[in-house]
């Protein structure tokens, strides 16, 4: 996995928290903490995918990448792959990082870059046990049903925001972080939404329904999302320390 490259998609267009991309947070637009992360993470080059010239000149004021893109992309995963051809990138794997993470570990990105090390991955992404007894009937936390399928690693089955599996054991909080083999990924964009997708809202499943396999790295923590002014406080309350 030599040959990686970390698109970040960002607009400015949020339905929950218009303008999130450039929300101050401990002195730094909130796109640029999650660029200087992903740099960390030292997986491979790093860009931000945007439709807005506002985001793209913060990035570039911090030493950062940019690549504008159509406003009219329907999703961030269109974005990353737009990006990736314009940029001309010959990378074998393509992180998709969400621009709203402004607490990833830089571990976390490696962890998923490291599931691909199985062959037979499609598509990497993240999980964490979820510990608070609230979140596992929150359809707002998505969850992972899945089995073991080596050392700290979930072969994802199914994903729900319903609380699943039923019975006694761990459930799994998906985080949104993939990894993409680039025939993966290049094969995802061109697939239509699925039925399981429409049902749930969650666009891994049209994945999933194609055929296509997904790990899930385990990990330790979950980072913040910002999608309302309630997390955007709380990560201004974590981060300005």
């Amino acid at each position: 996995m030599t040959r990686a490259i970390v698109l970040i998609p960002a607009r400015m267009a949020a339905e929950r928290l218009p303008g999130k991309p450039l929300a101050d947070i401990a002195g730094s637009p909130m796109i640029v903490h999650v660029w200087r992360r992903a740099v960390a993470a030292n997986v491979g080059p790093v860009a931000v995918a945007t439709p807005d010239r506002a985001i793209a000149e913060a990035v570039e004021a911090a030493g950062g990448h940019a690549v504008m893109t159509d406003a009219a992309h329907p999703n961030g995963t269109v974005r990353i792959h737009a990006a990736l051809h314009a940029l001309g990138a010959d990378a074998e794997v393509v992180v998709n990082l969400q621009g709203d993470l402004p607490t990833i570990a830089p571990d976390a990105i490696r962890a998923a870059v490291a599931v691909l090390a199985e062959p037979a991955v499609d598509i990497a992404t993240l999980a964490a046990e979820i510990a608070d007894e609230g979140e596992r009937a929150d359809p707002n936390v998505v969850k992972v049903v899945g089995s073991q399928a080596g050392e700290g690693i979930l072969r994802c089955l199914y994903f729900t925001r319903a609380a699943a599996p039923w019975g006694d054991g761990p459930l799994w909080r998906h985080i949104g972080l993939y990894a993409y083999r680039r025939a993966a990924l290049d094969r995802y964009v061109a697939l239509p939404p699925s039925p399981l997708e429409r049902r749930e809202k969650l666009e891994q499943l049209r994945a999933l329904e194609a055929g296509m396999r997904i790990d899930a790295a385990i990990v330790d923590t979950v980072p913040l999302t910002v999608d309302t002014a309630a997390d955007l406080a709380r990560a201004r309350t974590v981060m300005d320390g």
